[in-house]
Parts: structure tokens; C-alpha cells; sequence
């Protein structure tokens, strides 16, 4: 089950079996101004993960903003997701978030990236 509106993404999956793992997990993301990099974009996740809570957050400066779904995805298997977890069927969801992020940043295919970001 997932749901997307503008600001938001809420996926969640129940245990199939024995062993399998489950979550809920709620991204919001909001435009902020970073005094390092400028113009940026704010996840906070929070949610469960094989029924444990967990919440942390993160910062990616407007012209890497498109990759949030990497850095979300280390967090949860840092939080306990399996690194094989297939999250294909959600792929829909992430592209109207991405659509939405690239929005708010109105950051257009083909702007350029500040390679200091890298690091």
C-alpha cells in the first residue's frame, strides 16, 4: 500500500509469512535554505521497520535532490530493511514524488550539478 500527496509519501507493507518483514514508513519533505549549498530539500522519515520505530532525516542540495530515493532507501536498511528488498511495485509513487521535488525546486532536466556536492 503506498499514497503520495504533495510534501508526502506514506509506504507501507505487512509481513506475507513467518520471517518476512513489514513497514510503515512516512517521507515528508519540505524546500529549506542551507547555509552551506543554498536552495535544498529536507526528508524526514519516520515509521516502523520490523516493528521497531525509527526517525532521521536528511538534506540534499537542489541539484541532487533527484537522488533521494538512494539516500532513503540506505536509511532503511540501516534501519532494518533487507538490502534485497524489492520495492518495484512502489515505483509509481516515486515517480510523482520525484515530479513533486523537482517542482518545488524548479529544477529543470538538464541544470547543471555543483561537483562539490559529490563529496
Amino acid at each position: 500500500m503506498a499514497s503520495f500527496e504533495p510534501g508526502h509519501l506514506h509506504i507501507h507493507r505487512e509481513p506475507l509469512q513467518p520471517g518476512d518483514f513489514g513497514y510503515d514508513i512516512k517521507i515528508d519533505y519540505k524546500v529549506v535554505q542551507d547555509p552551506k549549498v543554498g536552495k535544498a530539500m529536507q526528508f524526514d522519515m519516520h515509521g516502523q521497520i520490523k516493528g521497531k520505530d525509527f526517525k532521521e532525516s536528511f538534506t540534499l542540495p537542489k541539484d541532487l535532490a533527484f537522488n533521494f530515493a538512494h539516500d532513503a532507501f540506505q536509511i532503511a536498511v540501516k534501519h532494518g530493511i533487507p538490502k534485497t528488498a524489492d520495492i518495484r511495485a512502489m515505483h509509481g509513487f516515486y515517480d510523482k514524488m520525484f515530479a513533486d521535488v523537482m517542482a518545488q525546486l524548479n529544477h529543470k532536466p538538464g541544470d547543471p550539478i555543483d561537483l562539490s556536492h559529490l563529496d
